[in-house]
């Protein structure tokens, strides 16, 4: 069987009755814990949900730290099953804590403290290998001691949940994302626990780790052998763990085409729908206003563009263009290779076409780091001094405009200098001076910890994108994620995405692509590849998508070279475009995005559930 017979269903959501006697629990490592995109997954997911499901609807996690608190809300006993089942827990000596979770939706939340059972870890491997045959690391791995705790805390919650709900004629669907959360489950069918089980990849282990060090990962991965490639990368445990979850499970999925395939070669068996994953598109909604909310963070942007780059020279901001990337530092998966070869080639084009546009390129990322560069820091403490006294001067020259005005009655005015104080001239002049050098902008905002080993500042300095004055596309690695608290940007990253005019996300691996989803969400036109899980699912459900403000790198069976160039020509393209042809753009792009909400896109999570009840 080939990885294509994974379908995408095309259903409606169940009727009420289904949900009514049936308890849908879904279980993964990021419950009310950030890490990465599962949680963005499920967080958003669960308004949707919720509407169908109401209080049968339950997410479970385990309670690792008090952090995780501050999204969780606890209730007092309420004589709900999920109530029930925790004070049994709890009863048995279990820390189990039953709350709501305080997102959109507020749906019921259990945690389970993985280090109750840490006294059983010797027992907890025993049994992991003696019945299953799953090994532990031979070497000390403190993430896979707490996988496995959190397990057999899952184990024992699932033994008293779906007794009581035979108690109450009611069916248990147990949803698990990714080997972290789904360590239970070979116990799970072991014991034949009534419980339907959906389980969830939304990136095989192997697959994410052989990508970023094989450049021809897909021409390789009909012919790779799972246990040598886990051999290699120290990952035998864990994908042992991801196999026996994809064996044990009734229903297996994944998120996309791209990842059926790894799952095909390296877990062994072709998952049996695909379920895309969606956004909560209302917290981006702002209907006639987004282009108005496009004008306002654009101009916050153009703030720091000033202070970064007219201490050393000034171009035209109104014909400038910002362009972006961000996500996970993943320098290959991620297509930032590919994007800062397609940027030199661009400035390329835009310099020999004689274009008067300008291209600032934000690369932002989650790097270590030491500090903010003092310089950029300075720069920007003086351009907001040269604003304070240039606002200073305004308000003299207006009143003293006015009095003049209005006591001479004269039109013909004098040089308005006449109406500044000296002092007023003089500190803007010593100001400026102050402010102006001669050295090129930093394409970097921070001191990396260890520059010499980015790969993507390396490879910044060898294609020559310096920011010298002549060069028409500038660069700004930004390591570290943008935030109100940011000193240099003042303002959210979904507040910076809704002022760049391009997303840039030609990924070589991506399962999925939130970035991209999020651009569209915000009216923010586009570039993705043909590689992403949004990609292939763009291509297949969306006619004309590039008119439509999605434009796709096309990177199967492609070299690095006619990608780059593919992408260069696409942003080539973007520049020639008129304001009025780029307004257009972002309202067409902004009316698509309900394809992409979990309104729409819920259904096919509602099916995999559908197909496990029905088994």
């Amino acid at each position: 069987m080939s990885a294509s017979t994974a379908t995408t269903p095309n259903t409606t959501l169940s009727s009420t009755s289904t949900t009514d006697k049936t308890l849908l629990v879904e279980c993964a490592w990021e419950v009310c814990n950030q890490i990465g995109g599962i949680y963005t997954v499920i967080r958003t997911k669960v308004p949707s949900v919720v509407k169908t499901w109401g209080d049968n609807y339950l997410a479970l996690g385990p309670l690792l730290s008090d952090q995780v608190l501050g999204e969780f809300e606890p209730v007092a006993p309420d004589g709900s099953i999920y109530s029930d089942t925790v004070q049994e827990m709890q009863a048995m000596g279990m820390e189990v804590i039953l709350g709501r979770w305080l997102i959109s939706g507020n749906p019921y939340v259990v945690l389970l403290n993985p280090f109750q059972v840490m006294n059983k870890l010797g027992d907890i491997k025993y049994f992991l290998y003696d019945h299953h045959g799953i090994s532990s690391p031979a070497y000390d791995d403190k993430l896979f001691d707490q996988v496995v705790t959190f397990g057999e805390m899952v184990r024992l919650f699932y033994q008293v949940l779906s007794r009581k709900a035979a108690e109450r004629d009611y069916r248990v669907v147990a949803h698990f994302h990714e080997w972290m959360a789904g360590s239970a489950i070979p116990a799970i069918r072991r014991e034949n626990l009534p419980v339907r089980i959906v389980f969830t990849t939304h990136a095989t282990l192997l697959g994410r780790y052989v990508a970023m060090n094989d450049p021809y990962f897909y021409d390789h991965l009909p012919f790779m052998d799972w246990a040598k490639e886990a051999a290699q990368y120290n990952a035998v445990s864990q994908v042992l763990i991801e196999r026996a979850c994809a064996h044990g499970a009734h229903v297996f999925t994944t998120v996309s085409e791209v990842t059926a395939r790894e799952c095909t070669q390296f877990l062994g068996r072709v998952p049996d729908l695909l379920l895309p994953n969606g956004l909560n598109v209302e917290r981006f909604t702002a209907l006639h206003e987004f282009q108005n909310l496009h004008k306002l963070y654009k101009d916050k942007i153009n703030e720091f563009v000033m202070g970064h780059f007219f201490q050393s020279y000034s171009f035209n901001l109104d014909n400038t263009l910002y362009f972006f990337t961000s996500g996970r530092y993943e320098y290959r998966n991620k297509g930032f290779d590919i994007t800062t070869e397609a940027l030199a080639r661009l400035n390329h084009k835009l310099k020999s076409s004689g274009s008067d546009t300008t291209v600032v390129m934000f690369f932002v990322t989650k790097r270590a780091v030491h500090t903010i560069d003092p310089d950029i820091l300075q720069s920007r403490a003086l351009m907001q001094e040269i604003r304070g006294t240039v606002e200073a001067m305004k308000e003299q020259i207006g009143d003293r405009l006015f009095m003049h005005v209005a006591s001479q009655g004269e039109i013909t005015l004098p040089p308005l200098n006449q109406f500044v104080d000296q002092y007023w001239q003089m500190r803007l002049r010593r100001t400026l001076q102050s402010w102006r050098t001669k050295r090129l902008p930093n394409m970097i905002t921070h001191h990396l910890k260890e520059p010499l080993q980015d790969e993507l500042l390396q490879k910044l300095v060898s294609t020559g994108l310096h920011n010298y004055p002549s060069d028409r596309v500038k660069v700004v690695y930004h390591p570290d994620f943008i935030a109100t608290t940011s000193p240099l940007f003042g303002m959210d990253y979904t507040q910076f995405v809704r002022g760049c005019h391009l997303g840039v996300f030609p990924s070589y691996y991506e399962p999925w692509g939130y970035t991209p989803m999020e651009c569209v969400a915000s009216g923010v036109p586009t570039i993705t590849s043909d590689l992403t899980g949004f990609g292939d699912f763009v291509m297949k459900e969306m006619e004309n998508h590039a008119e439509n403000g999605i434009m796709i790198v096309q990177r199967t069976a492609k070299s690095f070279e006619v990608a780059a160039e593919d992408l260069a020509e696409q942003m080539f393209q973007f520049c020639q475009q008129s304001r009025r042809e780029r307004i257009t753009q972002r309202n067409r792009v902004e009316r698509c995005s309900d394809m992409f909400d979990w309104r729409s896109l819920v259904r096919y999570y509602q099916a995999a559930y559908d197909m496990a009840v029905a088994i």
